[in-house]
């Protein structure tokens, strides 16, 4: 009898645990336009870090130019690249998802 009991009682065990325990990190690099300012990277730095869910940022200046890509960890349960995008454009500052580096 507790053999036949132990798989239902382990199934709603993982159903009623909260989602937040389903949540992971993740990791997206954003390519941010007209950010070549003394205190643009700052500011995009600043931005992305509110987003709530945004657990680390990194910006940086790769090329000289008027670009920044921006690195950015974050919990999926709590946004998402869209929003990152979304927060960093609003601020005046357009981007778009950074391809893949070539190995």
């Amino acid at each position: 009898m507790l053999k036949n009991l132990v798989a239902p009682l382990f199934a709603f065990g993982l159903l009623g645990a909260p989602a937040s325990a389903w949540a992971a990190d993740s990791t997206v690099v954003l390519d941010v336009h007209h950010a070549g300012c003394v205190l643009c990277g700052p500011i995009v730095k600043s931005t992305l870090a509110h987003v709530p869910g945004v657990n680390a940022v990194t910006v940086s200046q790769p090329n000289g130019m008027a670009d920044v890509m921006a690195e950015v960890t974050y919990d999926t349960a709590k946004t998402t690249p869209a929003a990152l995008l979304k927060a960093v454009t609003d601020r005046g500052y357009p981007s778009q998802i950074a391809p893949p580096k070539k190995s």
